[in-house]
């Protein structure tokens, strides 16, 4: 903070204040750094977590090197930038629903698309994308008052919280990635807990093998990783 400030005090002071009231340091300094890569971050806009590093990892993976890549409910954009970085010949689309994180996104130089999900994504690459992430909002409802006091106050709900059991939106993110893919193509969520077998039928019934739960270094839940059998 003290860098970002460059040296002013009255600035430093003033961030201070506003960050012992709670407000994302990454608000205040305007950007964070996600798998090395500095990330402008504006206020209003969910913050990258680092957990999130894992599911962003094996996306580069899962992506040919020429492949086709969507990050949905990109938020600043910052998995859109880390797939860029890992897959530089690979083309890299992103959607958002809010107008806030579109244009923090396109700030880093996201090819961006404002909509829900793969609604706003164009026509002529429904079928052919290579792997699709989704961090969705996948905190049940009535355990958002369970988060820290200044994530309740200050993030965005609507990047937070996913309806009865976290998997409203979950669900959605799978169709939309059966939508999306060609045959082959991964699917990687962000979510927790047992959401993964609650969300075994969906995504059976989408077409949906699983492939790997991803588990951080600790063995909590981080993420899923599935791939789409058959198209269509």
């Amino acid at each position: 903070m003290i860098e970002a400030a460059r040296g002013d005090p009255a600035i430093l002071r003033c961030w201070a204040s506003r960050r012992e009231d709670g407000e994302p340091l990454e608000w205040l300094t305007g950007f964070t750094v996600f798998m090395g890569h500095r990330i402008r971050v504006d206020r209003g806009v969910y913050v990258p977590r680092p957990q999130t590093e894992l599911i962003a990892r094996r996306a580069i993976d899962a992506l040919p090197d020429d492949g086709l890549a969507a990050d949905l409910c990109t938020g600043s954009g910052a998995i859109a930038v880390a797939l860029r970085g890992g897959r530089p010949d690979a083309r890299v689309v992103a959607t958002d629903i809010d107008p806030t994180a579109c244009r923090c996104a396109a700030k880093n130089d996201v090819e961006i698309y404002q909509g829900y999900l793969a609604e706003p994504i164009p026509d002529d690459l429904v079928g052919t994308f290579d792997v699709v992430v989704a961090v969705v909002p996948y905190v049940p409802s009535d355990e958002i008052v369970f988060l820290p006091r200044d994530v309740q106050r200050y993030e965005p709900r609507a990047a937070l919280d996913g309806g009865i059991d976290g998997i409203q939106v979950l669900e959605q993110a799978i169709s939309s990635g059966a939508r999306l893919l060609r045959a082959g193509g991964s699917l990687l969520l962000e979510l927790g807990g047992g959401q993964d077998e609650q969300l075994a039928p969906a995504f059976q019934a989408a077409g949906f093998d699983v492939v790997d739960r991803l588990v951080d270094d600790e063995g909590d839940l981080r993420g899923v990783q599935v791939r789409l059998t058959v198209h269509g």
